[in-house]
Parts: C-alpha cells; structure tokens; sequence
C-alpha cells in the first residue's frame, strides 16, 4: 500500500457502540449514519482529492464513526449566569494541584529541566499548565477523539468550520503515525493528552522529548517538551515576568485601560499614570516604564475585582486558551509550585 494512505492492518477498528441520544434527561436528535449524509460525503471527497486519502479507506473509517449526545450537551451547556474569578480559581488552586504538581514535578525532575533550558520556560509553569489541563494527567477524558470531532464538525453548527479543520488534522496526523484512529481518547472538545493539544497543535507543536521516534503526548516526558516548544512558538520571553498583581489603585482613570483584551498593547507608564500600582517581582526587579502591559480585571459576583498587569508572557499564555482566567489560574499554580514549601502553600490557599 502506497506510504500516503492508511494501513488497514493499523487504522482500522471496530465500531463502537451506538451513541444514546439522550443524556441526563436532554434529548439529542440522532443524525443519520454519516456516511448517508451528503456534507459527510463532501468532506470525504474534499479530504481524497486534497491530501491523497483513498476513498474506500475513509469511507471504512467513517462507517464506523458514532455521533456523540454526551459531547453535544457538554458543548451545549449555557453559560453561568455571572463568571466568578474566585469560583474559578478555587478549582485550580487547592491542596490537590499543589500537592499533584510538587509530585508530578518530582517524578519529572530531569524533563522539566531539560524544557526549561530548551525553551526557556520555567519549570513551574510547564508543571501548572498540565496541572490545570489534566491534573498531571489523571483526567484526560475518554471519548474517541474522532468521534468527538465528527460529531462536532457535523452536528454543531456554531463551531463546525473550526471542528472541520480540527478533524482534518486529526486524519492527517493519525496517518502520519500509522495509527488507529480510534484508539486515541480525549475530551469532549477533541483535545488530546496531558497537555490537551488540538490535532493541529499536536501535529505542529508536539515533540518527541524522550527520542524514542514517537511524539506521545500521553507520555508525561513529551508532554513536558511539547508545552515548552508550543509556549516558544507563541512568542515566550526567557526570564522576562509572565504578570503581577495590583496591589493598588487610585483614582478612576485606571477603568479606562480595562478593555478585556489580552494583548499588551499599553505601557507600564501609563499604567501608573492612571494609579495602577502593582508589586515587584524579586526575580525580574523593577521594569521599565515603555515595556508593554495589559491591565486584567478578574471579576467576582458582589466582591471587588481582583487586578493583574500582564505581559508579553502573559499574552503567550492566552495562546494555550484565551482566557485570563485561565492564564492567572496557571501563573498563581506555578508560582504556589515555585515557592518550594508546597505543603505550607497549599494550607494557605
């Protein structure tokens, strides 16, 4: 078989079972099988001439992918009402991801510092992006990751071009390894291993740290390295500060600066000039006024916001996942990580 197609031998598996189409009491409409479906067909149309697939393999394959109800109504959960910084961040910050990441990181000792001076990523932040993706690796979800993009790029609307892509990928990388394609699991989104890549980030970031010719990030030395070269790819600075907490401010003006965005595209002069007035790093010291900086403002429901200054670093951070509750979430793990005394920091969190 020509090296560009799959073999039947490795990708091909036996189907799963049919997908209930309720879940927890909400119904899900079952779709016709997807190789009945003229956009399914399209797609696998478009994938043969585009990339050199065989149009039986795929359609072997897709005869026995499943839609999955559990997948939509996890994607289909409203919204909170009100998003709370402090709810968040007590998921993240606890005894358990202090206690998870100090081990992780011990089990991990010669990975970890291997990464950082690789790619000049701290040790501790590694350790927190992995803690708060999968807790170092115990919840990195169980359904078939190309079910879940199927189903997805096929059955929910709202995202079905992104999913499409994503899925593509998928097919692509699942190639290029010469692996079954319904062996892998992952979450709900589709996002793999202990760093919950994307298939296209997985293809375009992941690496093989343990030169066993493999890039598995369900091994945790891979996934050490692959979040290292990911957070250098997105513009990660060596030894520059990730963000600070604000300590203070005066006045009003500073609300003006508050744009919910997650790009430094102010200065810390300005920042002070309108009151912000935040700690200094003992690590970095104090930082010039030009250097770029964004003013975050993590809300609470009947509580006063809390205040971060974020940096280039920061920004790198919100490439992994756009939030800033998410990216404050990792850098407090990792500075609760880099503190030492784990036992005494998780008791005081």
């Amino acid at each position: 078989m020509n090296s560009d197609r799959y073999s039947r031998r490795t990708f091909l598996a036996a189907a799963g079972a049919l997908a209930a189409t309720t879940v927890a009491g909400r119904a899900f409409a079952q779709p016709a099988a997807y190789l009945d479906r003229e956009d399914v067909r399209a797609f696998l149309s478009e994938m043969a001439a585009r990339n050199g697939f065989a149009p039986g393999d795929l359609e072997e394959i897709f005869a026995q992918v499943r839609f999955q109800a559990g997948v939509m109504k996890s994607m289909t959960q409203p919204p909170p009402s009100q998003k709370s910084w402090q709810s968040y961040r007590s998921i993240f910050l606890n005894n358990d991801r202090v206690s998870g990441g100090a081990a992780f990181r011990r089990d991990n000792a010669e990975a970890l510092a291997r990464a950082a001076a690789t790619y000049g990523v701290p040790e501790e932040v590694i350790v927190a992006i992995i803690g708060v993706e999968t807790k170092y690796g115990r919840l990195t979800g169980a359904y078939r990751v190309i079910d879940v993009l199927a189903t997805l790029a096929f059955d929910y609307p709202r995202r079905a071009k992104f999913f499409r892509r994503e899925l593509e990928q998928f097919l692509l990388f699942a190639r290029e390894l010469g692996s079954d394609a319904f062996a892998m699991k992952g979450s709900f989104a589709g996002a793999i291993g202990l760093p919950q890549f994307m298939p296209s980030s997985y293809r375009r970031y992941a690496v093989d740290f343990d030169g066993d010719g493999r890039r598995d990030l369900f091994n945790p030395v891979d996934a050490i390295g692959s979040v290292g070269n990911f957070l250098k790819e997105h513009g990660w600075v060596s030894g520059s500060p990730i963000a600070l907490p604000v300590q203070q401010v005066e006045g009003d003006s500073w609300r003006t600066l508050v744009d919910g965005g997650v790009l430094p595209v102010h200065s810390l002069g300005a920042l002070a000039a309108a009151g912000v007035r935040w700690s200094i790093e003992p690590v970095a010291g104090p930082l010039p006024a030009e250097t770029p900086a964004v003013l975050i403002e993590l809300e609470t429901p009947n509580a006063a916001s809390t205040l971060w200054v974020g940096f280039r670093n920061f920004y790198a951070l919100t490439r992994y996942n756009q939030s800033s509750f998410y990216a404050i979430a990792v850098v407090e793990l990792a500075n609760a990580l880099r503190a030492g005394d784990f036992a005494a920091t998780a008791s005081a969190l």
